[in-house]
């Protein structure tokens, strides 16, 4: 089983699958008479197709132990999904590049507390996975008419740790 080795969530190492949502190095600037500070245009928000339109979620989720075996990816190939963390745990975000025979080696990253992450329309990724305990997030994705969920299992499983 091939190890796949966790590195730290950074916008430079995530750039091909998606954005990183998080407000250092973001562009800011107040709002509310002073009394607000507004993080600007963190994600592109994408949903595309028949009566297409964009949902907000919340998703509560049971922490994952680490080591992991990943089996399987899914995209979304008609809108992005982004996950916004409402606890201070960490989460793995799992993203796998496209290949002509379908998803790549994925990579993983950690969070910090204070990142969320928008995956890009057809990505492949894994599912959503809290650590270190139960996690609410705030999920923006696509609803609408249209199979927007597919999946691929890998021949043999990856060790994530």
């Amino acid at each position: 089983m091939k190890v796949i080795e966790i590195q730290p969530l950074a916008r430079a190492a995530f750039a091909p699958f998606g954005d990183v949502i998080e407000m250092e190095g973001a562009q800011s600037f107040p709002i509310n008479a002073g009394k607000c500070v507004r993080y600007h245009d963190l994600a592109k928000v994408e949903a595309i197709g028949e009566e297409a339109r964009t949902m907000i979620s919340w998703l509560r989720g049971e922490p994952y132990a680490l080591p992991l075996e990943l089996k399987m990816v899914e995209r979304h190939p008609l809108g992005s999904q982004a996950f916004v963390p409402l606890t201070g745990n960490p989460f793995l975000v799992v993203a796998a590049p496209e290949t002509d025979n379908g998803p790549g080696e994925p990579m993983a990253f950690r969070t910090r507390p204070g990142q969320g992450v928008n995956i890009w329309r057809n990505v492949w990724h894994g599912i959503l996975t809290p650590l270190d305990g139960i996690s609410d997030f705030i999920v923006v994705d696509r609803g609408g008419k249209g199979v927007n969920l597919e999946e691929h299992f890998y021949d043999e499983a990856f060790l994530i740790r």
